[in-house]
């Protein structure tokens, strides 16, 4: 592309730009077409991206994935020094204090 300038801005200073009259996009023509449902053009410099780019987002979910359907969610109160003890272990706690009730249920098992 011989001839074309590459420019850095902030956010701020597009945003300046634009109220200033200086922005070189026709909003009102993009506001049209985006009522009117039309799709805008591929990138010219990159039409192969823009693809990528349409079917990550379509692909994406809100939130964090889904959990283990082997837990359960449940609030439970437990005294505060065990629990400062536990979370005193670092990441993983949870897991820890998981094998721990597991360990109990295991030794106190009344199966023979």
């Amino acid at each position: 592309m011989t001839g074309s300038k590459t420019t850095t801005m902030t956010v701020e200073e597009m945003r300046a730009a634009r109220e200033r009259g200086e922005s070189q996009s026709d909003w009102k023509t993009v506001r049209e077409r985006i009522e009117a449902g039309i799709e805008p053009e591929e990138d010219e410099d990159s039409p192969e991206g823009t693809g990528a780019i349409r079917e990550a987002i379509a692909k994406r979910r809100a939130g964090r994935p889904a959990g283990s359907s082997t837990k359960e969610q449940v609030s439970l109160r437990i005294d505060r020094d065990v629990l400062a003890a536990f979370r005193a272990t670092g990441p993983g706690w949870q897991t820890r204090l998981n094998a721990a009730l597991r360990d109990w249920l295991e030794t106190h098992s009344s199966a023979p």
